[in-house]
């Protein structure tokens, strides 16, 4: 049975004529940096790639005509960032992601070989195609797996962070022993595949609205659905051979507070990724929500402003394993506040996060009568 639309997606009379006057004007017409990609549209359908209703041929808005909102019609969604664009391959459905690279550089030759790695402890983007970019011969389409940021939705108990911690030193140990540096590890270049989280999909733009932009969604919690987290962006990376020095020079990154950057004293590509994670940590995690005090040696360790006594990736490894072996089941599912919150807001939070987690713990040992 076909699920009757919400009111709240219809528009009153005045609202409707006054949205038809701003769509006949060109309101909603594709903003600039969206028509490459609409220019790019049959390139990619003859590669198995469709884009959204937005870019097809004669496109005319879906709102026309009705009495709809056009807030909530997902063709009204235009791009955010110009050089990345969401597709469906057609093959399976899946949704993917197109982004506009320079052909043969650097960026693409070290993301396809990370991704050719397979093992469990790699967390670095998967690479599913490279395509010519038809609108410029010196340029590509790196094809991606679709991801959304690391923290959206937030967390929510310390085993959640705990997760991410665990997973993003692992990556980096992988990275850095296949002699690979990011040298731009920022909250903007980490990821996660949070399908898990949501079930029935979600629309790729507007990440908490329905595939079809009309409803609202509500995230499952991570600590019962497995999220995977992954480092992205390999524009900046540089890969070693082996045996070779680690040590670069460039004052380059996000991170501009790694110490030792510098565009003419040469610095240690692996330590400098130690310092611009543990500085994720702190700055996202410690920084933004209570309870977090098992960071505080590991984030100590890979901060401190001497590159030469920061530990390895496989050190950072073996020392938060041994953390996480101090915490029971009981502290992960720990409920973690954000440091935002009012003191009475907390307490509030906090009792119901008890209250439900007891519950919880109740129902796996309470059986129903038959």
């Amino acid at each position: 049975m076909a699920k009757t639309p919400p009111s709240y997606i219809y528009l009153p009379p005045d609202a409707v004529r006054r949205q038809a006057e701003l769509t006949r004007s060109g309101m909603y017409d594709l903003i600039p940096t969206e028509v490459p990609w609409k220019d790019r549209r049959r390139a990619l359908e003859e590669k198995g790639y469709k884009l959204r209703a937005r870019y097809q041929p004669g496109w005319e808005p879906s709102w026309m005509g009705t009495n709809l909102n056009p807030e909530f019609c997902e063709d009204f969604i235009i791009l955010k960032t110009p050089d990345v664009m969401d597709a469906i391959r057609q093959t399976d459905g899946s949704c993917v992601a197109l982004k506009v690279v320079k052909k043969n550089s650097q960026e693409v030759h070290i993301a396809q070989f990370l991704s050719s790695l397979e093992h469990p402890t790699n967390h670095c983007v998967p690479i599913s195609d490279v395509l010519d970019d038809p609108l410029d011969a010196s340029m590509s389409l790196l094809v991606t797996q679709y991801l959304r940021p690391w923290n959206d939705p937030e967390f929510l108990v310390l085993g959640d962070v705990v997760d991410f911690v665990v997973q993003m030193l692992e990556g980096l140990a992988f990275l850095h022993s296949h002699r690979v540096a990011h040298r731009d590890i920022a909250s903007v270049n980490t990821m996660m595949d949070g399908r898990a989280l949501y079930p029935g999909g979600h629309h790729p733009i507007w990440r908490d609205r329905s595939l079809d932009a009309i409803e609202d969604l509500i995230p499952l919690p991570r600590s019962d659905n497995t999220v995977k987290y992954f480092y992205v962006d390999f524009g900046l990376s540089a890969q070693f051979p082996p045996g070779s020095s680690s040590f670069v020079i460039g004052d380059v990154g996000r991170d501009a507070e790694v110490p030792e950057l510098s565009s003419t004293t040469p610095y240690d590509a692996f330590k400098a990724d130690i310092y611009a994670l543990g500085n994720l940590f702190h700055k996202e995690l410690e920084q933004q929500y209570h309870g977090l005090d098992c960071l505080r040696s590991l984030v100590g360790a890979m901060k401190q402003r001497d590159p030469e006594l920061r530990p390895t990736a496989d050190q950072l490894v073996t020392m938060f394993k041994d953390t996480r072996k101090t915490l029971t089941s009981s502290n992960l599912r720990w409920r973690i506040g954000s440091r935002s919150e009012p003191i009475y807001e907390r307490l509030f939070n906090d009792t119901v996060a008890v209250t439900k987690d007891g519950l919880s713990r109740l129902g796996r040992f309470v059986r129903p009568y038959d």
